[in-house]
């Protein structure tokens, strides 16, 4: 019999805040984390704003030393696991590593640094790494693997390659660079392609039995994951979304619900015309009579795109909707889109009673991933 698994330490390193708390506050407040782009200069490019993260020092997380060898995106999946970790009450010196793993678009920097001898990997499935990441360590832990799983995704490809590159695939919002508050509009007739961001978010999963045992705070459990292909092009989605509503049905599925079961999806919500439309109708194919009484947002009119971390932070946001019955905001939302016509959470925050949500991502290549948290019962 599969072992249930439940969330119990939360780390994210994010473009509206770094830490839970900061990160959740700045969800519920609207925050907008998109602005003009410091990393370089981006003045001869067409899209110059992106979701940087402010305020990060490595030194506070990593050893000098040691972090001036990692690149950025390293040093942000080091520094969410020492928040997850600490965030879950973990302590490291009484638990038996061998039974803890990692599975992150960056496993092998936080495997050694934390000493964690489980089973590790490092899935690349593009926008859909960080949720792959987290459905396939909530494997390990229900086949009996391990007890203790870190798990999610990391990115920090903020760079003049990566800018030029999808703005030349005409995939970035470049008509926003002197209002970047209003860029990333997901689901709004005016959105007019994503924004990039950075950062990371990582989940501490563990069987029921060693959360329990040692006292741990459960913030949700892990239910169902669904993954799949749409194996149709390498950056556009299948027209129709019919393999994203076969991965969301997955999902779900396996978790041992109903759709009319599920009250919350974190969509993915890029903020592209191909995403919106694809993901809505996708929704509406999974929900069918029920699509207007299921809420929908997307966490990246904030955040902005984080790529491989995506799936992370938005887990991370998708265990704490669950666990407060609080919905984060779609900003910038404006102007309803002809056939859009979900409740996709317009501008502000807005409590529900949240008994299961499900958290979509789908990457380019086709990549589809979806895992469904509910709350926890005995």
């Amino acid at each position: 019999m599969s072992k249930r698994v439940v969330i119990t330490g939360l780390g994210a390193i994010t473009p509206i805040g770094i830490g839970k708390d900061a990160f959740w506050e700045g969800l519920m407040e609207g925050k907008n984390g998109i602005g003009k782009i410091t990393r370089f200069d981006a003045s001869e490019y067409g899209a110059q704003i992106a979701g940087e993260v402010k305020g990060f020092e490595p030194t506070d997380y990593i050893d000098k030393k040691e972090s001036k060898r990692m690149d950025r995106y390293a040093q942000f999946a080091v520094a969410a696991a020492k928040l997850a970790i600490e965030d879950a009450g973990l302590d490291l010196e009484k638990e038996d590593r061998d039974r803890i793993g990692t599975y992150i678009g960056a496993a092998g920097q936080v495997a050694i640094t934390y000493k964690l001898h489980g089973p590790s990997s490092c899935v690349v499935t593009a926008c859909a790494t960080g949720t792959n990441c987290i459905g396939d360590a909530f494997r390990v832990i229900q086949e009996g693997k391990a007890d203790v799983m870190v798990a999610g995704g990391t990115e920090a490809a903020i760079s003049q390659a990566a800018v030029a590159g999808f703005a030349a695939m005409k995939a970035l919002c470049m008509d926003h660079n002197d209002d970047p508050e209003h860029a990333s509009r997901p689901f709004d007739k005016n959105r007019s392609g994503f924004v990039m961001g950075e950062g990371a978010g990582l989940v501490i999963l563990e069987s029921i039995e060693h959360a329990k045992a040692r006292g741990a705070h459960i913030y949700a459990e892990l239910a169902g994951y669904g993954a799949n292909s749409d194996a149709y092009h390498m950056t556009s989605p299948a027209p129709g979304g019919e393999y994203q509503a076969k991965c969301m049905q997955l999902a779900i599925d396996d978790a041992g619900l109903q759709a009319a079961d599920v009250d919350y999806v974190n969509a993915h919500g890029t903020s592209t015309h191909l995403n919106d439309e694809g993901e809505s109708l996708a929704i509406k194919a999974v929900w069918g009579e029920h699509a207007k009484d299921v809420s929908v947002s997307s966490i990246k009119s904030m955040t902005g795109h984080l790529l491989g971390a995506a799936g992370g932070i938005e887990a991370v946001a998708t265990a704490l909707t669950v666990e407060n019955d609080m919905m984060p905001p779609t900003i910038n939302y404006e102007t309803p889109d002809e056939g859009l016509d979900l409740d996709y959470v317009p501008n502000k925050a807005r409590a529900k009673k949240v008994r299961a949500a499900i958290s979509n991502n789908f990457g380019f290549g086709g990549h589809n991933a979806c895992i469904v948290m509910k709350k926890y019962t005995e």
